[in-house]
């Protein structure tokens, strides 16, 4: 990853989501200013995401989709730690 004057400018996917909507996200955030794009992964992320969104998960309540989101969002905000 990287930021310059608090734009993301470029994101290089390590390990994504096996239906693709990560690399699709990760296209999308780039250019965007870091607070823009931690809200924006989470949500274009379900957007992409094509696993069934009525299918829930009876450990955490949520469907798949709203999963996916929280794990990207949380991916971003750690990677920008990092960088």
């Amino acid at each position: 990853m990287k930021v310059v004057d608090g734009i993301i400018t470029r994101i290089t996917v390590l390990r994504g989501a096996p239906c693709g909507a990560t690399w699709e996200t990760a296209r999308r955030v780039e250019n965007l200013p870091v607070e823009e794009a931690i809200i924006r992964i989470g949500l274009d992320v379900q957007y992409y995401c094509i696993a069934d969104p009525a299918g829930w998960d009876p450990i955490y309540g949520k469907s798949p989709v709203h999963l996916a989101g929280k794990f990207h969002t949380a991916a971003l905000k750690k990677a920008l730690k990092r960088s």
